[in-house]
């Protein structure tokens, strides 16, 4: 279903917006570039604008890889060294000084993509009453696609802010199936347009 079908929907109490590794290393200039990776900056501004001035928690997710890293190819895995401990947020990113910041995959020998997975950020939202989770972020095809899932296999309901997500690509074609992965899995696909007071 296209995102530009959705009327207006309302956010309050239980709803929660997650921002997925907005990291300078997916950015221009970075060692695993999103292809188009800055057009996120401005549109999670809005969203993060839109959730904290209704007081409703923000969450930003960020790896923070060992240097060692078992994905790392200095190590024999397939990626560059990238978001190693220490990484920074893109520099225009507006976030909340209420934000839940959640760091990821800061293991060595075991690679997650899920900002759930190996972290405290599912714990972080019930203890907030979390029921409805907003994704963007970097990138489609990896961490992006795990977050929405894995909130769907806990039961929280999961809208996809497809205007705020950008895929790496390492082969042609790998955002727009990562999106369609994720609606077969009852993902909502939103945009801002359609998010209303």
């Amino acid at each position: 279903m296209a995102a530009n079908k959705f009327l207006s929907l309302s956010i309050g109490p239980g709803d929660a917006l997650i921002v997925v590794d907005v990291q300078n290393d997916f950015l221009s200039g970075g060692s695993l570039v999103a292809l188009k990776g800055d057009e996120v900056v401005a549109v999670l501004n809005h969203h993060t604008a839109t959730f904290s001035t209704r007081d409703l928690p923000v969450f930003a997710t960020r790896d923070w890889h060992p240097p060692d890293r078992c994905s790392f190819r200095q190590q024999g895995g397939p990626r560059p060294s990238h978001c190693v401990a220490g990484a920074e947020f893109a520099p225009g990113l507006k976030l909340p000084a209420s934000m839940h910041v959640v760091s990821k995959a800061t293991t060595r020998n075991k690679d997650a993509y899920s900002d759930i997975e190996d972290s405290d950020l599912d714990a972080q939202q019930r203890a907030a009453s979390v029921r409805r989770a907003f994704i963007g972020g970097l990138t489609t095809d990896y961490c992006v696609l795990n977050t929405v899932i894995d909130p769907l296999a806990l039961g929280y309901e999961t809208f996809l802010l497809e205007d705020a997500v950008r895929a790496v690509e390492f082969s042609a074609g790998d955002g727009a199936k990562t999106l369609a992965q994720m609606h077969k899995h009852s993902a909502r696909p939103m945009t801002r347009e359609v998010i209303g007071a």
